[in-house]
């Protein structure tokens, strides 16, 4: 992701996450992360857990693009409207190259996302937003929480499939767009962040349900991420991850101005 100007304490931390992938380059990874797709690959498991890292964030960002063009209804003026029309459109790019990354590695993209779809409706269902600055706030801390989650998941990639998981992940104009028109409301009328913080906390808990659903679901990709293929990623470490996943929800709290 790239940090804009006046990034929030949570975007830049999100940064320096990405940013370990450097040391890809001065020789420090070790294992699958250190190997390209097609040697780590030719592990069967590791395989099956890319396809469905990648079917996992496909529907994603077809949801994501599906929800923003919704949400665009709920805009206040044209410019908002647009604005988040150009985010949707941002996102439904990012869904084209998880397909094609998935077709291309001989995955049929439809089945490789089939098995996420109810969970992400679900979710998508039980936290539709009411208004516009619930849609915001959504936008924001809603997908935030997920690209953390598959930002740490990355460190634990070959390079090739990093790559790519990185750069779908890179911001679509959320963030600031969200601070800026969450922050503006408040101060027009501070009741509105009470609001707004119990919905973001809920969020929260619908989110961190999800993934470790998705992730409790899928044999091979929770072996990725508790042991096996994934190079030493064991359960205290899962603990520690979510515990920074939460932490960073926590900052962009504070960014929106609403209590944690």
């Amino acid at each position: 992701m790239e940090t804009p100007d006046n990034a929030t304490p949570a975007e830049e931390n999100a940064e320096k996450t990405t940013d370990e992938t450097a040391a890809e380059t001065a020789g420090e990874l070790t294992g699958i992360a250190a190997q390209d797709w097609a040697t780590a690959s030719a592990e069967p498991q590791y395989r099956a857990a890319v396809v469905d890292l990648l079917g996992a964030l496909a529907y994603g960002e077809l949801a994501a693009f599906e929800r923003l063009a919704e949400d665009a209804k709920l805009a206040p003026t044209l410019g908002d409207k647009a604005e988040l029309a150009k985010m949707a459109s941002a996102e439904f790019h990012h869904f084209e190259q998880l397909r094609n990354r998935l077709a291309a590695v001989d995955a049929e993209p439809t089945a490789a996302m089939e098995p996420f779809a109810k969970a992400l409706d679900d979710f998508h269902r039980q936290t539709a937003p009411s208004d516009w600055l619930e849609g915001l706030v959504k936008a924001y801390v809603g997908d935030s929480i997920a690209s953390d989650f598959y930002r740490e998941v990355a460190a634990r990639l070959d390079s090739d499939t990093r790559r790519l998981v990185l750069s779908v992940l890179d911001d679509t104009g959320h963030g600031n767009f969200a601070v800026e028109k969450v922050r503006a409301a408040i101060d027009a009328d501070p009741r509105v962040g009470g609001r707004l913080a119990l919905w973001a906390r809920r969020l929260m808990g619908e989110a961190l349900s999800q993934a470790q659903r998705v992730v409790a679901e899928r044999d091979a990709l929770s072996t990725m991420l508790v042991g096996g293929v994934a190079d030493g990623f064991d359960l205290a470490e899962v603990g520690r991850m979510f515990s920074r996943i939460t932490e960073a929800h926590t900052k962009r709290m504070a960014a929106l101005g609403l209590a944690a």
